[in-house]
Order: C-alpha cells, then structure tokens, then sequence
C-alpha cells in the first residue's frame, strides 16, 4: 500500500511558504508506518521543534491502473476522506536548502493521519467539496477542491503515469492556506462537508 501525497495544489498555500508555483503536480511518498493508529493521539517527534498540520482531502484506490485517463480517473476510487499531513517544518527547510528530499520531514512515525471514510455517491462532487481543520475549537484551515491547481481525477492520472496504482492505495490531494505549528495537548478537529472525519490530541 501506498500513501501518495501532492504538494503546493492550492495557490495560497503556495504563497504562505514563499513556494515557486509548480508546471506539474509536486509527488512525494510517505511509508505506510507514517499512519497514526486510530485512536492514538499525535506524538511530535523529539527532531523537531516545528511540526505542522497540513489538513487534505484524501481518496482511497479501489482498483489496479496505469496510465489512467482523467476522463476514466472517477472509476478509480469509491470512498473519499480527510486526513493530516504532519510536517516537520524545522527540518524540511533544511532539506530543501540543501535540494534533498522531504521524506525525513513528512515520513515519520505518526505523520500521516487518515481519518473516516465516506462513500463518495454521499457527498457532492468531488470538484465541489469543502474542508476545514480547527485547533482547539478556532478553525485554522478553510478550504475547498474548487481550488486545487489539478483536481482529483487530474492527479490521479497524472500519478498514474509513474506509479501503478494498487487497490488500497492512499492519495493525499495537497492542502489549502492556514497551516500552522502544533503544540503540546492541542485538539485538532477535521470535517468535511460538515462531517467530523477525524479528532486527534497532541502529546
């Protein structure tokens, strides 16, 4: 299984981090042990003194493709989520100074949060979805897939083209403006079209 995540998708995410605006979709990978078990709470690890919540739509692959077309790209994939994209903030900068991968700053233990799953026949179209994360009761991120740079079906054929695609598989869509640190004993509350699709403590 794996877990396929997309950066710089939404223009003022790309603008908060100071990012230049990418001609393709950002790819990178996270280890299938970045998944926090459900009903633990978040850990932040002892490298970082700056991790940060990255709140994302998330799809889940119902079937083996390669070299999808967008137009087919829906077939793909019945369930949709939310999750977190945990990110060590500190140490990414370091790597991208040094043009090295993200994998240490996005991969740890813990780092990839999946929350429920919802059929997607329940909830308007995928194009059409709203989002938001709150931090001890404040939202801190808003956002919808009506602005993503490459919609859904868009990067699913795109990833396609260099990954088969496998039943299981997880791809976390990119995530809007808002991201921010978390700290010790936060709360964070993620819903998606006014469900609650994930609750997780800091510790």
């Amino acid at each position: 299984m794996k877990i396929i995540c997309i950066g710089r998708n939404y223009t003022d995410h790309i603008k908060e981090l100071s990012n230049e605006k990418p001609t393709d979709p950002v790819v990178f990978l996270k280890p299938d042990t970045s998944i926090l078990l459900k009903g633990q709470p978040f850990f932040i690890p002892e490298f970082s003194q700056d991790v940060h919540h990255e709140v994302e739509i998330l799809v889940r692959i119902n079937r083996i493709g390669k070299h999808i077309q967008t137009k087919f790209a829906h077939k793909y994939y019945d369930e949709i989520g939310l999750g977190i994209d945990f990110t060590a903030r500190d140490l990414q900068a370091k790597l991208k100074a040094k043009g090295l991968p993200w994998e240490k700053a996005k991969g740890f233990d813990g780092a990839a949060v999946i929350g429920k799953w919802l059929p997607k026949e329940s909830l308007p179209h995928v194009d059409e979805l709203n989002f938001s994360l709150t931090k001890n009761g404040k939202t801190v991120q808003s956002g919808s897939s009506r602005l993503m740079l490459w919609k859904v079906d868009e990067l699913i054929a795109y990833v396609s083209q260099f990954f088969t695609l496998k039943i299981g598989d997880i791809l976390f869509t990119g995530t809007p403006a808002g991201v921010g640190p978390v700290a010790l004993n936060d709360n964070l509350v993620g819903t998606l079209e006014g469900k609650e699709l994930l609750s997780i403590k800091v510790k």
